[in-house]
C-alpha cells in the first residue's frame, strides 16, 4: 500500500493539471484580496449612517466554493489522464490489485484537497483580514482564528469530499468530460434547482446537497441560506461521508469488474 501512494503521489504531482489547478487556485486568492480592496473603497465612499448597508459575502466561504471545484476537477484528472493515455493498463500490470490502486488515489487525492483547501481559505482570510481591518462590513466576520478555525477545518473536508467525488466520477464515466459536467450539475446547477423547489422541501433537499454541509458541520449554518442548520454536526458528517462513500464503493465495484 506505501508503494501504491508513492506512486500516484508521483503521479499526480508531475500532472502538468497539477499545477495549472494551484495556479487557478493562487489566483482565487488574490482575486479575494482584489475583492475585499474594493469593498473597502466602496465602504469608505459611502455616508457614515449608509456603511451598514453594504455586504459582502463571507471571502473564505466563497473561495472555498470556487476552490471545490477546481480541486474536484483534479481529482477527475488524477483518474481520466490515465485511461486517455493507456496508462492505466500499465498501472494495472504493477499493481494487480485494483481495489489498492484506488485507495491509493483517493488518499492522496484527498490529502492534497484538504491541505490545498485550507491554505486557500486561511490565506484569504488572512488577506481579508489585513485589507479591511477593523471596518465593520456586513458578511464579514471579525472572530480570531481559533474561533474561525472549525469552520475553516469543515469547508477543507467539503473541498476533500468534491475531490473525491470528482476521483470517483472519473472512475465510473472514464470520461474527463462527463465526469467534469456531473460535478458542475452537483456544484451549480442542482443548488438552483433545489432552490425553485416548493418550500419545506426546499431546505430539507438543501440541507443534504455538499455545498450546504460544511456550515452545518461546524455549527455555523446560516438559516436564511438554502439547506439553513436543519443537520446536527453528526449527521452533516454522515452525510458528507455518504457522498464520498456512495460512488467511491460504485467505482470500486465497476473498476473490478470491467476491463482496463
Amino acid at each position: 500500500m506505501i508503494d501504491a501512494i508513492a506512486a500516484e503521489w508521483l503521479k499526480l504531482r508531475t500532472l502538468r493539471s497539477t499545477s495549472v489547478v494551484l495556479g487557478v487556485i493562487g489566483v482565487v486568492v488574490a482575486l479575494m484580496a482584489l475583492l475585499a480592496w474594493y469593498a473597502v473603497r466602496l465602504w469608505e465612499g459611502l455616508p457614515p449612517g449608509q456603511r451598514d448597508r453594504l455586504e459582502v459575502s463571507s471571502l473564505p466561504e466563497l473561495a472555498n466554493w470556487l476552490a471545490s471545484l477546481c480541486l474536484a476537477v483534479l481529482g477527475v484528472l488524477a483518474c481520466s489522464g490515465e485511461y486517455a493515455t493507456g496508462m492505466i493498463r500499465t498501472t494495472f500490470t504493477v499493481l494487480p490489485s485494483r481495489g489498492r490502486v484506488l485507495a491509493a488515489k483517493a488518499g492522496v487525492v484527498a490529502v492534497v484537497a484538504f491541505c490545498t483547501g485550507l491554505a486557500a481559505v486561511l490565506a484569504t482570510w488572512a488577506a481579508g483580514r489585513l485589507i479591511i481591518g477593523d471596518r465593520h462590513i456586513r458578511g464579514q466576520s471579525a472572530e480570531a482564528l481559533s474561533q474561525r478555525m472549525p469552520l475553516f477545518l469543515a469547508l477543507s473536508l467539503s473541498i476533500a469530499m468534491f475531490a473525491l467525488l470528482g476521483l470517483c466520477l472519473a472512475v465510473i464515466t472514464r470520461s474527463a468530460v462527463a465526469a467534469v459536467a456531473a460535478l458542475v450539475a452537483v456544484w451549480y446547477v442542482l443548488p438552483i434547482i433545489v432552490n425553485n423547489v416548493p418550500a419545506p422541501w426546499n431546505e430539507r433537499i438543501g440541507s443534504i446537497l455538499p455545498g450546504a454541509l460544511a456550515g452545518q458541520l461546524a455549527g455555523t449554518g446560516n438559516p436564511q441560506s438554502l439547506g439553513g442548520a436543519l443537520l446536527s454536526p453528526l449527521a452533516a458528517l454522515a452525510v458528507m461521508v455518504a457522498w464520498v462513500a456512495v460512488p467511491y464503493a460504485l467505482a470500486a465495484v465497476l473498476l473490478a469488474r470491467r476491463d482496463a
